[in-house]
């Protein structure tokens, strides 16, 4: 059975859909790097509009398509593997930002209910 604190971190990286690690989305060789990891769990939601330090908007807008909508990683795990897992992504997120937070996990569960 998986199990994990009930005080953990949130680790949440926000890039750009078009962002890549090779020839890899960046969003999904994050992932990837956080299951390799063994990190509890990954979720990447895509936002239809927002700007970053460049202060450029992108949007889904019909007038305004854009191919590179804001992408969020989110993470969560205990503080000692997020800490241990920044270094594996920093040098690959060229333009973002990652924030940490404190999150108090109610559960963490898998399979059916009986």
């Amino acid at each position: 059975m998986n199990t994990l604190e009930e005080n953990g971190q949130l680790l949440r990286i926000m890039i750009g859909e078009t962002d890549r690690h090779g020839k890899m989305p960046l969003y999904e060789w994050i992932v990837k790097q956080a299951r390799n990891h063994s990190m509890a769990g990954a979720t990447v939601l895509r936002g239809i509009q927002g700007f970053g330090a460049n202060s450029l908007i992108h949007t889904t807008k019909i007038l305004r398509l854009s191919e590179d909508l804001p992408v969020v990683v989110e993470i969560i795990d205990t503080t000692e593997k997020i800490a241990s897992f920044l270094p594996v992504i920093d040098e690959a997120v060229t333009e973002g930002i990652a924030t940490v937070e404190k999150v108090n996990v109610r559960f963490y569960r898998y399979g059916k209910k009986k």
